[in-house]
């Protein structure tokens, strides 16, 4: 808390509630009323996170703006919150997209406007739940109920195949999650009746019982990371969601994945982690070698780029289980860098089909032409996915792939080939969407982007630009945290 407010519990409740504002307008007849209510939810609940960062303590790894109230006593469940370094830059990267996304669907969504903006801003509550939450219990009813609103944002938005998109994306994300909640019961037992996740860090528990433990909660992360083998509701999901789905999903929920590693599975079962992190490494390179040569095949748009994801976030993992600083500051740079990327390049594609209706690469060429300006912006984003030096997307890869040497030359060498892949499946697509000559009708009848959309690439272009020129506020941010997990690890090693 900052001078007794609670800044957690609002960036939480608040745009909880602007959602329940927005739905309560109704119907379309009122969505001008609805799409206001939602930019003013979701800007003030951006404004409310930024004291977390310009209050935040550097120096200790302690939780800080911790809030804690008794919720279900005779079970010791808790209202509990706080963050550290690690989390607390997602709960500030959450809620800066969500008035991108509100902006970004301003004019494309006609129909059901009020269910549309209130399914985001509930979401983006929930998932500021899942990072602040220190309670187990707390945390598992935060991570389910984020499902929710985006399972129903791919159903009634989505594609012509949105109803199989948003099974699948459901079924993968709760099989996996109910084998977290097993964990998560053993745990409390052998606590002694706790479920303070920080309690667990400090437990010993036995090491057949912590490889147990670390493999029903990669069940859970590894689905939402996505890691391979269980990548494949990822590119359904993309296709078939409305392009704010696909951003939320790229830029958010995929992260939340990542960083359940990191609060749960490394610090609970440091041994395991140890003892598995050859099988974590594997899964991540085959992630960023062989999901990056299927990137390059894809003739859809949003599929190349939700299997560039993949690809991306397999450097993430591969950044954890090196177990070193470069390694793990690297790989959360990465997870902030590829918010910004990824979330700029479905944009730029919503933008492409909003008005062409199609993502197929064939169908388009020539589109500089017609749209100078987002040719401008989207050339800046395809070299951040590639990773040119001084954007966003080179720090923490470039961290990584050096804590990767100090691991292992060949675990540099094998992640270092994204640098290849990334540039050629993403200047392949620039290039034949965006240079030679127009290629048909609809290119030619393409008009350049409006103001509200000129905002939205201004505000995520200096974003990536000052991540890649200036990195030293993100990773300053972590560094003690970062350490920290890392002493822990080492003094837990077999």
């Amino acid at each position: 808390m900052i001078f007794g407010i609670p800044l957690l519990t609002i960036a939480i409740w608040l745009p909880i509630i602007f959602g329940v504002l927005v739905l309560a307008t109704g119907h379309d007849r009122n969505a001008p009323l609805a799409r206001n209510i939602a930019l003013l939810g979701a800007v003030l609940g951006f404004l409310v996170t930024l004291p977390l960062y310009t209050g935040f303590d550097k120096m200790t790894s302690s939780m800080q703006f911790v809030e804690m109230h008794n919720w279900i006593p005779r079970f010791n469940i808790h209202y509990h919150l706080g963050v550290d370094g690690i989390s607390v830059l997602f709960i500030l990267l959450n809620s800066f997209f969500t008035p991108l996304v509100v902006l970004a669907g301003w004019k494309v969504i006609e129909k059901r406007v009020a269910q549309y903006l209130a399914a985001f801003l509930i979401m983006s509550g929930l998932v500021n739940g899942v990072f602040a939450s220190l309670d187990a219990v707390l945390f598992y009813v935060f991570w389910e109920a984020m499902l929710i609103p985006m399972f129903i944002i791919i159903g009634v938005w989505g594609g012509p195949n949105r109803v199989y998109a948003a099974v699948k994306f459901f079924l993968y994300t709760l099989l996996g999650s109910l084998l977290m909640l097993v964990a998560l019961l053993y745990l409390y037992n052998q606590s002694g009746g706790s479920f303070e996740i920080l309690d667990y860090h400090q437990m010993a528990i036995p090491m057949t019982a912590q490889i147990l433990v670390f493999i029903a909660f990669f069940m859970a992360f590894s689905v939402k990371v996505p890691m391979f083998p269980v990548h494949t509701w990822l590119p359904d999901a993309h296709v078939e969601a409305p392009t704010g789905g696909s951003v939320v999903l790229a830029a958010i929920m995929l992260k939340v994945g990542a960083y359940g590693f990191l609060r749960f599975s490394m610090p609970i079962a440091p041994d395991a982690s140890h003892s598995l992190s050859g099988v974590m490494i594997t899964l991540s390179l085959i992630a960023v070698v062989y999901i990056g040569l299927v990137a390059l095949t894809q003739s859809d748009m949003k599929k190349l780029v939700a299997y560039s994801s993949i690809s991306h976030m397999g450097f993430v993992t591969l950044g954890f289980f090196i177990f070193n600083a470069y390694g793990m500051e690297g790989a959360l740079l990465q997870m902030i860098s590829h918010g910004f990327v990824a979330g700029a390049l479905f944009l730029c594609i919503g933008v492409l089909y909003d008005r062409v209706h199609s993502r197929q690469i064939v169908d388009y060429g020539g589109v500089a032409n017609k749209m100078p300006v987002f040719a401008a912006f989207f050339m800046l984003f395809a070299m951040a996915n590639s990773g040119l030096p001084g954007t966003s997307g080179f720090v923490g890869e470039f961290l990584v792939i050096m804590g990767s040497v100090k691991a292992n030359f060949w675990f540099a060498f094998l992640a270092a080939s994204t640098l290849i892949f990334g540039a050629a499946y993403t200047l392949w697509m620039y290039k034949r969407v965006i240079f030679g000559a127009v290629a048909n009708d609809h290119v030619a009848h393409l008009h350049d982007i409006n103001w509200r959309e000129k905002l939205i690439f201004t505000i995520l272009a200096v974003s990536v630009l000052v991540m890649g020129i200036y990195p030293l506020p993100f990773s300053d941010i972590l560094h003690t945290s970062v350490n920290d997990l890392l002493v822990h690890l080492a003094r837990s090693k077999l």
